[in-house]
């Protein structure tokens, strides 16, 4: 039986008196976040800044909003024991530690998002302690199976997995697509010094095959190369790095074509691999095996995944995102609370691309490959 979560630990911007943030737990909110090294001057300039749209170098919240009938398949949430996880070790994530489920629905509605499928966000739930994940993982699972269930039809999830504990994860996706009904599941890119395509991960990797699963691959802090260039934070170049680094390592391991019914979802566009597509190329031509299965070579096989247009819906990235993915193999991702869905949504609108790649990519992608979304 699920845990039945409290309005409070649920996060709801508005308690039941009505009486908004004049509400004792938002001051206790406030403080915690402060006394813990997140300033409120930075939770609200961050929020100003996602409000404005500075991306876009307009206020892209005045223009029209668009039909609620979007499926964000790249959207997160922080339960009560991820926070508590954030806060203690110091993580820094402004936007997750902010997070009610209350602007979740607001920014789904001004984007025009019909239903959000919600995933475990960076840093993950690993670090070192295989008890402490396996707990961890199923708080999470059912702290969104919770937000299913009080929000008909506004939200989906994606499976918190354990990993690299292979017996634990096999026991959750169980849990999470069987009990709990989830849409899939959600890996990071890295477990410590193991991508995706690492031959630990077989068994994982062998029941998602016979499933035929989907799986959503955020990235993390890699362990390789953090904090590389003072002043420049892993997100900024590491995190695209970092989804590249698990693609070529599924695809040199030959996952991919070895579980072709596991759909893979990656996250930012697929990373670098837009720019680094003939790179890619190249690499799986050396590999007979992989020209074997897939004469089309490193393109076909990378054309077969699917990527995300979280921060990659701007003038700058999209056209490489659709100059390599067919319209077919486009899901679209906000990114919140990190980014904004009516950013994400104007800024494909505004892209010239045709209404019906615009369709495909909205909510018809999402809706032909993710099971009972929305029951």
């Amino acid at each position: 039986m699920l845990k039945k979560w409290s309005r409070l630990e649920l996060g709801l911007a508005a308690p039941p008196c009505g009486c908004g943030l004049s509400h004792p737990h938002y001051h206790a909110q406030h403080e915690a976040l402060s006394a813990h090294g997140v300033k409120r001057r930075s939770v609200l300039g961050a929020a100003a800044a996602l409000g404005m749209g500075l991306a876009t170098g307009g206020d892209v919240w005045a223009q029209a909003k668009p039909a609620a009938r979007i499926i964000d398949v790249h959207h997160h949430y922080t339960s009560p024991a991820l926070l508590a996880m954030m806060l203690g070790r110091r993580t820094n994530q402004v936007f997750n530690q902010s997070w009610t489920v209350q602007k979740s629905l607001d920014a789904m509605d001004a984007g025009g998002i019909a239903t959000a499928v919600v995933s475990t966000s960076d840093p993950g739930i690993f670090f070192g302690d295989y008890d402490q994940a396996k707990a961890l993982a199923r708080d999470c699972n059912e702290f969104q199976a919770r937000m299913v269930a009080d929000h008909k039809g506004r939200f989906g999830m994606f499976t918190t997995l354990p990993l690299p504990d292979i017996d634990s994860t096999l026991a959750e996706i169980a849990y999470g697509l069987d009990t709990l009904k989830a849409q899939g599941v959600g890996m990071m890119t890295s477990y410590g010094n193991k991508y995706l395509g690492d031959p630990s991960f077989t068994p994982v990797m062998e029941e998602l095959e016979r499933r035929r699963a989907t799986v959503f691959v955020h990235p993390l802090q890699p362990a390789c190369c953090t904090n590389v260039v003072p002043k420049v934070p892993d997100v900024v170049v590491e995190y695209g790095t970092e989804t590249s680094r698990t693609i070529a390592s599924l695809l040199m391991n030959h996952t991919t074509v070895r579980y072709p019914n596991i759909r893979f979802i990656f996250s930012h566009g697929g990373g670098d691999v837009p720019f680094l597509a003939f790179r890619f190329a190249r690499m799986v031509s050396g590999d007979s095996e992989l020209m074997k299965a897939e004469p089309g070579g490193g393109i076909a096989l990378i054309q077969k995944l699917y990527f995300d247009t979280a921060q990659a819906w701007n003038p700058y990235s999209l056209p490489s995102l659709t100059a390599l993915m067919p319209p077919e193999h486009i899901l679209f991702g906000s990114d919140f609370p990190a980014a904004s869905p009516l950013d994400t949504a104007n800024g494909l609108r505004a892209s010239g691309m045709s209404a019906a790649s615009l369709a495909k990519i909205e909510w018809q992608n999402a809706r032909g490959m993710l099971p009972n979304l929305g029951a």
